[in-house]
């Protein structure tokens, strides 16, 4: 049986929030910045109030998941699961065996929910192909496929559409809503800067999001980067990424979308960064707790009818684009 809570709250946590150690620049890219120690960010992950975390990027936390786990709870925090860039669409190679391991591995170390992202074989997020028909046909049979092996142990696997991936911009996200039934990572990050409007995707399918990731972004920039002026490592590195808020992505109707849709996953907040050194202060952990409280803000504000109702009747199928300021009339803590 799937069990996506793994690792689940508190009693009384009004939503499931969890962290991720890209929010204080940890990331898998080569040469993407200033790696903070694992001690550092854990530490700070719970001091914000965050009682689960993604893993973050091979080597960041122990090889073994039970030393994986004693980390963590060493630090008072649990697995969610994790991001897993994997080569998806080569019909000469076969993902499985390698998904499988990472599967075996969030077992062991109580994760529940492997976020996979469909890669294009290079370094980074800058530069990527596009698929033939053929390709197609192998990344969304691999998806079906991971996600009945990783079923079958117990795991929920999704797919994370991202920019610099094989599944970035909406006619891609809707090929794989058409094509297979994988469940979708829902970053609102990601699919803004691709063309798709999350809170839209939300509503339209309710049924196919699983889990969320929730970062807020500088409108202008992702304009920047869809439009190929700016390289997306770049734009990371110039702010494109803001606390939950302070962006132009529509959290409230985002939130709202999920919540009205039945969605009982978990939030992960992430904040990607590229740090030049080890941050004085509090670096980035002041924009994570920012973050928290904007969320934890918004569902008292619900609570006291201060949100406004989400606006848009549902839809089914496809994947819809952004346009304007992308919906943007979040709430403020």
């Amino acid at each position: 049986m799937v069990s996506p809570s793994a690792g689940e709250p508190p009693t009384g946590e009004p939503m499931r929030l969890a962290g991720a150690p890209i929010s204080w620049g940890v990331c898998e890219v080569p040469g993407w910045g200033y790696q903070l120690s694992p001690g550092r960010v854990l530490a700070e992950m719970r001091d914000a109030g965050l009682a689960a975390t993604e893993f973050g990027p091979d080597g960041f936390l122990p090889d073994g998941p039970a030393d994986r786990a004693a980390v963590l709870a060493r630090h008072g925090l649990t697995a969610v699961g994790g991001f897993v860039p994997v080569v998806l669409h080569d019909p000469a190679a076969d993902p499985l065996p390698q998904i499988a391991r990472v599967v075996d591995d969030f077992l062991a170390a109580g994760a529940g929910v492997l976020v996979l992202a469909a890669v294009t074989g290079l370094d980074g997020y800058d530069v990527r192909p596009e698929l033939d028909d053929r390709a197609w046909r192998s990344l969304l049979a691999n998806l079906d496929a991971a996600a009945a092996m990783a079923a079958d142990r117990g795991i929920l696997a999704t797919l994370h559409p991202h920019v610099g991936t094989v599944v970035e911009r909406p006619d891609e996200v809707r090929r794989v809503l058409d094509g297979c039934s994988v469940q979708l990572c829902l970053d609102s990050g990601h699919l803004l800067i691709g063309g798709t409007d999350p809170a839209e995707l939300a509503r339209q399918a309710p049924g196919r999001v699983s889990h969320a990731h929730l970062k807020d972004v500088d409108a202008g920039w992702a304009d920047r980067v869809r439009r190929g002026e700016v390289s997306y490592t770049n734009a990371v590195a110039g702010g494109m990424y803001r606390p939950l808020g302070r962006g132009d992505i529509d959290m409230a109707g985002l939130v709202g979308a999920l919540r009205e849709a039945g969605y009982a996953g978990w939030y992960v907040l992430e904040q990607d960064t590229i740090l030049a050194g080890e941050p004085a202060g509090d670096g980035p952990a002041a924009d994570v707790r920012a973050s928290v409280a904007y969320l934890r803000g918004l569902v008292r504000a619900s609570r006291r009818g201060a949100v406004p109702p989400v606006k848009g009747e549902g839809k089914s199928g496809g994947a819809p684009q952004a346009s304007g300021r992308h919906s943007a009339s979040g709430d403020t803590a």
